[in-house]
């Protein structure tokens, strides 16, 4: 095995342990934490499939933007930093169905993956797509951009106008 495939099965044996976290913590601190770890992750397989936009995108959007106001919400809200999340009394009976057919699908999906005949194509790395997309954007697409800032402007206008009526 060479280092790239040792990266994935490192990164997606990361991200599958983590969105464990996320899904079964009780203490919601913890899954906000364990989540981090999963966008890191992802971003780490968009590295390895040469989408370097789609890491930068995920980085910058969810961990930077989208995660830190989970986190902020978590951390602002009353009382909800040492509550462990229940999700009601399901019945055994439920339970063991989910499981079930979670293992039924997961089962399907390994006999499907392996009766596959799968085209390995040659491996030739792509140029980075960056200066491409930056290019398109204020050229091509400037006026799309340029809406969507102003858009986004005008929500964070009221959005700070409604917060700030009493």
């Amino acid at each position: 095995m060479d280092l790239v495939v040792l990266t994935y099965y490192f990164l997606a044996g990361l991200v599958i342990a983590s969105a464990a976290v996320v899904v079964f913590s009780k203490n919601i601190m913890y899954s906000a934490f364990a989540l981090l770890f999963t966008l890191f992750g992802i971003a780490g397989l968009y590295v390895l499939l040469n989408a370097d936009f789609m890491a930068v995108t995920q980085i910058m959007v969810y961990i930077g933007g989208i995660l830190v106001l989970i986190i902020f919400g978590i951390m602002l809200t009353t009382k909800v930093t040492g509550v462990n999340i229940r999700t009601g009394t399901l019945g055994t009976v439920q339970k063991s169905l989910a499981g079930l057919l979670s293992l039924l699908f997961a089962i399907s999906l390994i006999v499907v993956f392996n009766s596959t005949k799968w085209f390995i194509a040659d491996y030739k790395p792509e140029p980075s797509t960056i200066n491409q997309i930056g290019n398109e954007l204020l050229t091509n697409y400037l006026l799309a951009f340029e809406a969507a800032s102003v858009l986004l402007l005008i929500a964070i206008i009221g959005a700070a106008l409604i917060a700030r009526r009493k």
